[in-house]
């Protein structure tokens, strides 16, 4: 038996989520995206050439990404690589894509909020309340002077 080749990328979603209904309460989804590396050389940094790929969600994560992702957001796709080969005209083809098991916001470039199936959607809180947020927790944790870990 084989594995599967799993792979996980980093990049921007290049267009619009398509959502196909097939038979059942079978979905897919399917989005391109972008991954732009980038390097240090001679005390620059240095955009290296675009790469597309293809992305299919099934399912409950293909619902969720309809809902969620949209055109230029960055992202963070985990899945499994796999080719389809065809002949056209005689000549063999073949297509790469990813069948993604996990995709999400790539929190390095931004904020998102979670909303859960049944759930009413929640305003972000603004950086002023997180931070101001942030600074009371750490003055409770600081006076407690505990070293356990708070309860969530």
């Amino acid at each position: 038996m084989f594995d599967d080749t799993q792979i996980t990328l980093t990049g921007l979603v290049g267009g619009h989520v398509t959502l196909h209904e097939l038979s059942g309460d079978r979905c897919v989804a399917s989005f391109r995206v972008a991954c732009t590396p980038s390097y240090f050389r001679d005390g620059a940094w240095v955009r290296g050439a675009v790469t597309w790929h293809t992305v299919k969600a099934w399912n409950r994560l293909a619902r969720n990404v309809a809902a969620s992702v949209r055109s230029g957001e960055p992202v963070i796709v985990h899945g499994r690589l796999v080719a389809d080969s065809w002949e056209r005209e005689g000549r063999p083809q073949t297509s790469v894509e990813v069948v993604a098991t996990s995709v999400g916001h790539d929190l390095t470039q931004g904020t998102t909020v979670l909303v859960r199936p049944g759930q009413q959607a929640a305003t972000a809180p603004t950086s002023q309340e997180t931070s101001q947020e942030t600074s009371e927790e750490a003055s409770q944790e600081m006076s407690a002077g505990a070293d356990e870990p708070r309860a969530a």
